[in-house]
Order: structure tokens, then sequence, then C-alpha cells
């Protein structure tokens, strides 16, 4: 995963990306959440790979695994 995800801040204000593009890994998620297939986000984006839009959701998943949730008390 981190050979093809980067986080620099000289690109798209430090928001992971694609390596070597400036397509962020946002971007790629919003268009599967809206239910672009994975061979549309080919053809709008033909620097992607199939490997890269396995990595954005790798990424993704590994994000939500690692990020503490804590609960609000609400009062």
């Amino acid at each position: 995963m981190s050979e093809r995800i980067e986080i620099n801040p000289r690109v798209c204000g430090g928001q992971p990306v694609i390596k070597g593009t400036r397509i962020p890994v946002a971007t790629i998620l919003e268009q599967l959440a809206d239910d672009e297939s994975w061979n549309s986000l080919l053809r709008g984006y033909p620097e992607l790979t199939r490997d890269d839009i396995q990595a954005a959701l790798e990424y993704a998943r590994h994000s939500i695994l690692h990020t503490e949730i804590t609960a609000l008390d609400v009062a």
C-alpha cells in the first residue's frame, strides 16, 4: 500500500494521493461511493491502475481500523 499512496505537503495540500499523480485517495473513494465502476474510473483517469484503486481502498480500510473512536457524552 505505501508504495502506491503518497502524503506530501506540497502535493494536494498533503492529502493522500496515488503516488506519481495528483489524484487524491478521497476522490477515488467518493467516486466509488457514487457507484462509479472501476472501469469508468480507469477511463476517466488513464494514469490509474487497478492496483492503485485497490491501494486506495486498503488505505481507507487501514485508516478506519487504526482510528480511535471516542463516544461523546450527551448531556
